[in-house]
């Protein structure tokens, strides 16, 4: 088999810009849509087996977050279900993937892949169970259906919870898995005692059209939806424009948005500390959340994370901000890394879709404590 390189499929994105052999392959990520925003790849090598791969993104230096290559290593997988981390190097300029394929196919990640046939794999099978809902908000740009599952009581405190408005950030859709899981388990009596308290109303990916095209940050659009909260468009950005309308309809007592970093190598949590109303009362239901998501699970950590928003200074543009201060309510950001976790490293896989997953399902613990 010649060799060959293409990201011709759901979520791909590269450029190969010359394969002379195996061991000179020269690539580049191609940006988001709007031209700013790059870092996703996702691609396969045709032909290669039991050669020295040597893969050369020559654009590295240039994508949206470069310090998130210092320590960083690509995923691969031959069976594009098992993923492991292989040898990556960064030089200040050209990120340089190192590998031997066993097989004549193998293909190389950012992050473990989330393609929408799993999502909709994952709706499908949360709507089967007598507790949720299913239903579609409207349509993306693209024309993609926005989906979203109800769950729990109906006279309840209502939780919203939502993920991937950075489509490149599969992440919050592996911790949707775990999650969903959870919540839907009859025998889990955590589970049932939550959902005797509250409806839940989850969002697994609220940018189906970026994550489609293989974007890292933007919709069909160009347009970073976790910017757009305080005046979305239908013509721009009717993702977030649908779910605000939702919530504007249905209230919010609890939301929390799910994320990945890509520089730093933690679990944490970036709270609503700079918006006008943050009062201690918040800030101590914030605490009791992160607490008991420690308690929960190691892999969460509350030593480092962003620095929190001085007062007043909030950007009402991003989700947790703009829910917390419209409604009064705890809303927050929930990031995982790209690399591995360094409190609780995995030298095989990193940060992985069974860690997601994990903290997913510890995230009800953590509900429990501040759902009243």
């Amino acid at each position: 088999m010649s060799l060959a390189i293409d990201s011709d499929f759901d979520g791909g994105n590269i450029r190969c810009l010359a394969a002379a052999s195996p061991g000179a392959i020269r690539l580049e990520i191609v940006p988001d849509a709007g031209g700013v925003f790059f870092q996703w790849f996702y691609f396969r090598v045709r032909g290669a087996a039991g050669a020295d791969c040597v893969l050369r993104i020559e654009n590295a230096s240039g994508a949206a977050y470069p310090q998130g290559w210092k320590g960083y290593r690509a995923l691969a997988s031959e069976d594009g279900e098992n993923w492991l981390r292989v040898a990556t190097e960064y030089d200040g300029r050209v990120l340089t993937i190192r590998h031997r394929p066993a097989g004549d196919e193998v293909r190389f990640a950012y992050f473990a892949p989330y393609p929408m046939a799993r999502h909709d794999a994952l709706i499908a099978g949360a709507a089967r169970s007598p507790l949720a809902a299913a239903r579609r908000l409207g349509k993306t740009l693209d024309g993609a259906p926005l989906d979203l599952l109800e769950i729990g009581a109906a006279q309840a405190r209502t939780c919203w919870v939502i993920g991937r408005q950075h489509p490149g950030e599969t992440m919050a859709e592996w911790w949707m898995e775990g999650f969903l899981e959870r919540l839907l388990d009859p025998g889990d009596a955590l589970a049932r005692a939550l959902l005797e308290k509250a409806r839940f109303r989850v969002v697994p990916n609220m940018n189906p059209d970026g994550s489609r095209r293989g974007h890292l940050r933007t919709n069909a659009a160009g347009i970073n939806l976790n910017r757009a909260w305080s005046a979305p468009s239908m013509e721009e950005s009717p993702e977030v424009y649908l779910v605000g309308a939702e919530m504007a309809r249905t209230g919010v007592d609890f939301c929390l948005d799910v994320h990945g970093d890509e520089a730093l190598p933690y679990a944490f949590i970036a709270g609503p500390e700079g918006i006008p109303s943050y009062s201690d009362a918040l800030a101590r239901k914030q605490k009791r959340f992160q607490d008991a998501l420690v308690a929960a699970n190691p892999d969460f950590q509350t030593r480092y994370g962003y620095a929190p928003t001085p007062p007043g200074k909030a950007n009402l543009g991003i989700c947790a901000n703009y829910v917390a201060e419209t409604y009064g309510c705890l809303a927050m950001t929930l990031e995982q890394p790209f690399k591995d976790a360094a409190n609780a490293p995995d030298p095989r896989h990193g940060w992985s879709p069974a860690h997601c997953r994990k903290l997913g399902r510890s995230c009800l613990d953590a509900l429990a404590a501040v759902i009243e």
